[in-house]
């Protein structure tokens, strides 16, 4: 007999509360600045950054570019470090967690860096690239590295040793092993370090532009600090947010689809 699966419907309540928390957030955000409870100098309030939003989509001033541009800027260095990350780093965690040839090499390097805060290697950075793309890229690729490594690495160390056991058992070489049995398993890491790749890439990307860059989200933060337009300042962090948490989604739905194909 064939069952079907039973759709559960999410009660009203659970469909409003989110709706409800987010408008109660921004109207007690407006309220605390427009009566003064805390001024408008420490803080803006989300009609003044949705005016500059409305503004800088079309004026380049005072900053000197429209949020397009700072926003591609991001994307851009962004995106180049977390895929030089992902590139990199997978592999190397994937080989390391199952090689031990390739752990002895590569472990002792991994773990003086891995301490290291992205952020210290900035003012090395300027000196090697300036304050242009490859700078950048390099802070964000050295940060995001590091959960590529540690998950790659912990998910082929967590494969089944019973079916490690089996395989080596029916003849299974090593490299097959590795192959057709570790990467699989370690796939919900792996997908787990994308989304934690991507946070640290954000992050270093902020930190990296907040200290030298002349386009970009956190240049825009900084000349919000030197402006003294607090507008400004929240303006770039929630574009930030938002592009991150567009991204992250997209990661999920991909995970999701991904898992589901191996497991059929």
């Amino acid at each position: 007999m064939a069952y079907e699966a039973v759709r559960v419907k999410t009660p009203l309540i659970l469909k409003i509360l989110p709706v409800a928390s987010i408008l109660l957030f921004f109207g007690a955000w407006e309220f605390t600045v427009d009566t003064g409870i805390v001024p408008s100098t420490m803080l803006a309030a989300p009609s003044s950054v949705l005016k500059l939003f409305i503004a800088k989509l079309t004026q380049p001033n005072p900053d000197g570019a429209v949020l397009s541009t700072h926003a591609w800027t991001s994307i851009k260095e962004a995106g180049i470090g977390y895929l030089l990350s992902l590139l990199i780093g997978l592999p190397l965690g994937l080989l390391m967690g199952w090689f031990t040839t390739i752990r002895g090499l590569f472990r002792p390097i991994f773990e003086m860096i891995r301490p290291i805060p992205p952020v210290a290697w900035i003012p090395l950075c300027i000196f090697w690239f300036g304050i242009g793309l490859w700078g950048k890229v390099f802070i964000i690729w050295i940060g995001a590295i590091v959960p590529c490594v540690i998950n790659a690495w912990v998910g082929v160390s967590m494969t089944n040793p019973t079916l490690i056991q089996m395989a080596r058992t029916y003849g299974a070489t090593d490299r097959q092993i590795f192959t057709k049995l570790c990467i699989p398993s370690a796939l919900p890491m792996v997908f787990g370090a994308l989304q934690i790749a991507l946070a640290y890439a954000w992050t270093n990307l902020v930190a990296a532009e907040l200290l030298a860059a002349d386009s970009g989200l956190g240049f825009l933060i900084t000349m919000g600090r030197r402006l003294g337009l607090p507008e400004m300042v929240v303006l770039g962090m929630v574009t930030v947010g938002f592009i991150g948490a567009v991204i992250g989604v997209v990661i999920d739905v991909v995970e999701k689809r991904l898992l589901a194909g191996i497991r059929r």
